[in-house]
């Protein structure tokens, strides 16, 4: 339940700040006439979202095990691939989304109504078609229609709340940090959602090795006792999983958590400022504080200053210490 609260919350929250902005920037430039067609795309992409969930849900119903553990798996791994690609870029663009979206917006007011409508259909649209197949992917995972329908609708909830605040100036956080964590924790729901859907594959006859299990902790962890159902709720953990799973679940999580979570980018960004800050002169020679060594050789001018201070230096010496 908690990971489906995750993933309305943070998808919803996008949706939200979307839909904030689109709105706050036509409000705050009296193009207040331009509304409606903005509220008339959004409310499309969320009955677009909510019937492409009920059409996964009951076209499936109708398959062969077979065709359904196929389906499944397949849109399992789809959606990880969606929410990998979600998270990455919601990282990248977190603080820029304002500019981007203002400049999206100008463009469709000028090309019309529909441009509009369009617009604020595919900025809503792609996180409501995510969510549905993402959650739809979850509740297959866990055999449970209810528990994961009232996470995601309460994480949703949530977000709309918290967009409304935002709009009205009362919540302030920072949206890049709080979306590196959110997407942190949503690569390892990831992680255990393509090892789930590489199981149904697996059942499917997709795939082979659905009886060489990895290790089983059965004993230990009961799927049906109150942990066992919280750590497959959260992790689509599964105590007796396959080696393809395990194979498939590290192979995800540890490249994607390091590439989501590297330091590079950040540490290049703190060293612009320092590299451009003053130098200050330790003598009467501006150049006098840097070694010889570390000038540019490749230029005349400061193998010539190198020169100047060697000379200068080999001068300032005493005749007498020389004996």
């Amino acid at each position: 339940m908690f990971a489906n609260y995750l993933i309305g919350l943070r998808e919803g929250l996008e949706a939200s700040l979307v839909v904030c902005i689109l709105v706050a920037y036509l409000v705050k430039t009296d193009r207040k006439d331009r509304l409606p067609p903005v509220w008339l795309g959004v409310g499309t992409a969320v009955l677009v979202s909510m019937a492409f969930g009920a059409a996964l849900q009951f076209g499936s119903s109708t398959l062969t095990f077979e065709a359904q553990e196929a389906l499944g798996g397949s849109l399992s791994v789809i959606a990880v691939g969606l929410v990998t690609w979600m998270v990455f870029w919601m990282r990248r663009t977190a603080r820029h989304l304002k500019a981007e979206l203002h400049g999206r917006l100008d463009a469709a007011i000028a090309m019309g109504t529909g441009a509009l409508v369009v617009t604020s259909f595919l900025a809503v649209g792609r996180e409501g078609l995510e969510t549905s197949l993402f959650i739809w992917t979850a509740v297959q995972a866990t055999d449970d229609g209810v528990r994961p329908l009232v996470g995601a609708v309460l994480g949703l909830l949530t977000s709309v709340v918290l967009g409304w605040l935002f709009y009205r100036g009362a919540l302030r956080i920072n949206l890049a940090r709080f979306f590196t964590w959110t997407g942190a924790m949503l690569v390892v729901v990831a992680a255990g959602v393509l090892a789930y859907g590489f199981h149904d594959l697996q059942e499917a006859g997709w795939l082979p090795g659905l009886d060489t299990r990895a290790f089983d902790v059965s004993a230990t962890i009961p799927p049906d006792s109150w942990y066992g159902t919280l750590l497959k709720g959260v992790f689509n953990f599964q105590p007796n999983p396959t080696w393809l799973q395990v194979t498939v679940w590290t192979l995800y999580l540890a490249p994607t958590m390091f590439l989501f979570l590297r330091p590079g980018r950040v540490a290049a960004q703190a060293v612009k400022p320092s590299a451009a800050a003053p130098k200050e002169p330790t003598s009467d020679d501006p150049q006098a504080a840097i070694p010889a060594s570390a000038r540019p050789a490749d230029s005349d001018g400061g193998a010539a200053d190198g020169m100047r201070d060697g000379a200068r230096g080999a001068g300032a010496r005493p005749v007498g210490d020389e004996g």
